[in-house]
């Protein structure tokens, strides 16, 4: 079973899996878009935020409610 990228959506994956596609960048399966994505997802879900600051990537992908 082959993802395309039209296919990817980021709300239907477990945080653990949005951190593993964040953290694993360097994976050429993972478009800059879904990259941005899951780093979106996860800060709506509030996970992993220390962590995503620490790496420098929550610098414009998040909005302020």
């Amino acid at each position: 079973m082959t993802l395309q990228a039209n296919e990817f959506d980021a709300s239907e994956l477990c945080s653990r899996k949005l951190w593993q596609i964040v953290t694993s960048e360097e994976d050429a399966r993972m478009s800059r878009d879904q990259l941005t994505q899951a780093i979106q997802e996860l800060a709506t879900r509030r996970r992993y935020l220390a962590e995503l600051s620490r790496m420098g990537k929550l610098g414009s992908t998040t909005h302020n409610a």
